[in-house]
């Protein structure tokens, strides 16, 4: 069990006006959310949206081959199963649980009353949607235009943003699928970062000793997308 669990850490919550987090208060359901758990699957009909807190949710492509490419990576700014309410009950990505915490979920039809009704809830959904976009368009130029060693420091940098450590349980196997590439170039780009002095890594366990290493070496993608969320995403809490 997570200790305290609280839904303002999730940074959409956290900043509703005090009568829409009301609103919807009571009706959040806690949630464990262990590594590897499958969310939803392409195509399946998506009866939650989920709130993560201190998990990291990757939202995945998959081809019929069963090869997957990660679009978009979800944490405690965000929301998980934006289709439910931008007009549709399922989307064609698989939502994986990247990084283990804890979250909250509310129920499809209360999602829907409470974006219906407008207000902060539809304007805060709204923005986070654009940003989220702009994740998932920037990834994929990353993935068409950019080497595998920038693309993993994009990676790691976006997990930092939504972790409270510098470190972060992953294999490389694992990295592989969420980048669509292949083991040995993970583990080549893994070898060079790590001989730089900027991460460690061993049995999936990855710390980062250099934030500002991986920042130089990466691409223009991550400021990119990080100035997006920024820019749409309010920072304040909810009083």
């Amino acid at each position: 069990m997570a200790v305290n669990p609280d839904p303002l850490k999730n940074g959409l919550l956290s900043v509703l006006p005090e009568p829409d987090w009301m609103s919807i208060q009571h009706h959040l359901e806690y949630v464990e959310m262990p590594l590897g758990q499958v969310i939803y699957e392409s195509g399946s009909t998506q009866k939650y949206v989920y709130f993560p807190c201190t998990s990291i949710v990757s939202l995945l492509y998959v081809m019929e081959d069963g090869a997957s490419a990660e679009i978009a990576v979800v944490g405690h700014e965000g929301i998980v199963g934006i289709s439910l309410f931008m007009g549709g009950d399922s989307t064609p990505s698989r939502a994986v649980v990247q990084s283990a915490g804890y979250g909250y979920r509310l129920k499809a039809p209360d999602l829907k009353a409470a974006f219906d009704h407008g207000g902060a809830i539809m304007h805060v959904l709204l923005r986070y949607t654009q940003a989220l976009i702009t994740q998932m368009a920037q990834t994929a130029v990353c993935n068409r235009h950019h080497s595998l060693e920038k693309q993993l420091c994009r990676w790691l940098l976006l997990s930092l943003d939504r972790l409270s450590s510098n470190e972060l349980s992953m294999t490389q196997e694992l990295i592989a699928n969420m980048l669509g590439v292949r083991r040995e170039g993970v583990t080549e780009a893994a070898i060079k970062l790590q001989k730089l002095g900027l991460i460690s890594y061993a049995r999936g366990h990855i710390v980062v000793h250099s934030r500002a290493g991986l920042e130089a070496r990466t691409c223009e993608c991550y400021g990119v997308v990080k100035k997006e969320y920024d820019r749409l995403l309010p920072r304040e809490q909810a009083s």
